[in-house]
């Protein structure tokens, strides 16, 4: 994870945060964690999610580019 001291956060005139500025790795981390955990809200979605974590019949990349002709 990003440190904490790249975080910087926003105040208003009373000094009261009001916002954060953080680096866009971190960001996308973020917004990962929400999606996969949206995700997994559903019981059909987790279970296609595990399913293709676990799936052993996989191709490298060359090969999907290859097949979809990109």
């Amino acid at each position: 994870m990003i440190a904490q001291a790249q975080v910087q956060y926003v105040s208003d005139e009373e000094g009261q945060p009001v916002g954060v500025i953080v680096p866009i790795e971190l960001w996308r981390e973020i917004e990962s964690e929400r999606e996969t955990a949206y995700l997994l809200k559903s019981a059909t979605m987790k279970k296609r999610l595990l399913e293709a974590k676990n799936r052993t019949d996989r191709v490298s990349l060359e090969v999907a580019r290859a097949q979809l002709g990109v």
